[in-house]
């Protein structure tokens, strides 16, 4: 029967053969977290065989909380240019305006301003989910926001991340500006610089 290490750093439990947390990326040390006179049935495998993208690299730098929010800037207005370019073509600015005079015909204008509003509104949401979720997941690894700054979007252990896994992280953005934004601040703290978003999708965001 396989044992089970513990990380040093942050207790997470791991396999007997592992080399690094699956967690934080920590080197494990077998002979310290193995319980005492319990025998590995597994020896771990050599250091070649080992593959490259599985391995922590030294001193890997992180996209910050202030670059990350001018990233995330630029990035909103790119979404918005084709969405408002949209509107125009379909005469949602028109609709999402009441449609008219809501002064004299207000029972008229709040059907045209609904739904013309929540037109807009699911353009924009929906844009910006495809945009994120299919950069992250392209061999850029970023968005353009990001790209601008050298900034890549990867798992723990450097990947390229899974289109389902981009659009998780980007609806999890969600649940870090619900409390109060927390989420997205934690980034200027945590060690990794990691988001509220970043830990639920156990994805990094590197910067050359």
């Amino acid at each position: 029967m396989n044992g089970t290490l513990y990380c040093n750093k942050c207790g997470a439990p791991n396999a007997a053969a592992a080399q690094f947390c699956n967690r934080c990326g920590a080197a494990l040390n077998p002979a310290a977290t193995s319980a005492p006179g319990a025998v590995s049935a597994a020896a771990p495998a050599p250091a070649a065989t080992i593959p490259y993208a599985a391995v922590p690299t030294a001193g890997v730098g992180y996209g910050g909380f202030w670059i990350r929010v001018v990233a995330f800037i630029i990035d909103a207005i790119i979404v918005r240019i084709p969405v408002k370019i949209l509107a125009v073509i379909l005469g949602l600015g028109g609709l999402a305006a009441g449609g008219f005079d809501m002064h004299r015909f207000p029972y008229r204008a709040w059907p045209f301003l609904l739904f013309g509003g929540g037109v807009l509104a699911g353009l924009t949401v929906a844009g910006g989910w495809l945009y994120e979720a299919f950069m992250l997941s392209s061999p850029y690894q970023a968005t353009l926001g990001k790209m601008i700054f050298g900034m890549k979007v990867t798992d723990l252990y450097g990947r390229r991340i899974s289109f389902a896994r981009a659009t998780g992280r980007h609806f999890a953005k969600y649940l870090s500006g619900m409390i109060l934004c927390i989420g997205y601040i934690m980034v200027g703290f945590t060690e990794r610089k990691q988001g509220l978003h970043d830990m639920l999708a156990g994805t990094l965001v590197r910067r050359d």
